[in-house]
């Protein structure tokens, strides 16, 4: 490897945040989950991956690691001193912290994403949203921040101010150091990741589907949002879909701890994100437990879909 591309996997997380003039207390958030994400590592490693015998709001059974997972990063936030509030999804409700600073943000995470994968050993993440202030509660678009940890073969980190998409690696000291600057994703993709039961489609999703089958997509699911999404950003083209079904029209994926985030880095990465009839940041949310349909990924598939959606 050449000269630039050594110097290139020098530069850290935090200078590279300075360098990107993000501002100073924003930094110290995003640091401070990097930091944790350490911890949520080693627990994933050598944790008990049993039930904790608790729920979430949702009614899904907590592992351990959920909760583990949780409080990992929930203390880390509280001590910071730059956050005013977080909500979690594995909480049912908002938690308020002494925010000591002029700028002060609130975080909503959603901290171990697919860990029911963790027992057969398949990739999972960390989902984080950043909004600046005291109110969790704002339409994805008014993001200050938004970023993703993947446990997986590798560790990574995605991270998007608002100043593109920016991929970074872990390396053997437990640093995190550039990989990719400005991480883009084509029109069109070539691949496509299906949730939800087929057969509970409703027919201008089928019909979605039908096309991109017709047209050579391969289809590449794994079952864990932060590793599809991961997929489609780093070959540069895709499409994820978790659609309104039949009896479930809200879909099954939430609007604040995983769709906002990662809408957000899409976005940030030439993509889109829509529910089927309008952008996920434009959705104004009603609650912590919000849903949504969500087709995301290359531009002209999610507007193919927004045109089958339409003829339902």
């Amino acid at each position: 490897m050449g000269a630039p591309g050594t110097t290139k996997f020098q530069i850290d997380l935090r200078r590279h945040l300075r360098e990107r003039k993000v501002e100073r207390r924003l930094r110290e958030v995003i640091c401070e989950i990097a930091e944790a994400s350490k911890y949520i590592i080693n627990s994933i490693r050598t944790g008990d991956l049993g039930v904790a015998g608790t729920s979430n709001l949702y009614g899904e059974e907590q592992l351990a690691l959920d909760v583990l997972s949780d409080r990992i990063l929930q203390k880390r936030l509280k001590n910071s001193g730059v956050v005013s509030n977080v909500v979690s999804e594995e909480n049912n409700e908002i938690i308020n912290f002494e925010c000591t600073n002029k700028v002060c943000y609130s975080v909503a995470y959603d901290p171990l994403d697919g860990s029911s994968l963790v027992d057969v050993n398949l990739a999972v993440g960390t989902i984080i949203s950043i909004y600046e202030g005291d109110n969790i509660l704002q339409c994805g678009r008014n993001q200050a921040a938004a970023m993703y940890i993947l446990y997986g073969p590798r560790t990574t980190l995605v991270y998007s101010t608002g100043d593109g998409v920016h991929e970074f690696g872990m390396n053997q000291l437990m640093e995190y150091t550039l990989v990719k600057e400005n991480v883009t994703i084509d029109k069109v993709g070539g691949i496509y990741s299906p949730g939800g039961q087929r057969n509970l489609y409703t027919s201008g999703t089928e019909a979605f589907v039908r096309s991109l089958e017709e047209k050579g997509h391969k289809l590449r699911y794994s079952g864990g949002f932060v590793p599809d999404i991961n997929q489609i950003l780093m070959k540069g083209r895709g499409i994820f879909m978790y659609p309104h079904l039949q009896g479930r029209p809200d879909g099954k994926l939430r609007l604040l701890y995983e769709l906002n985030p990662m809408a957000f880095l899409i976005e940030q990465a030439g993509g889109a994100a829509s529910t089927g009839s309008k952008p996920i940041l434009d959705i104004d949310p009603e609650g912590i437990d919000d849903c949504s349909p969500v087709f995301i990924g290359c531009r002209e598939d999610v507007a193919l879909a927004e045109s089958f959606i339409a003829q339902e």
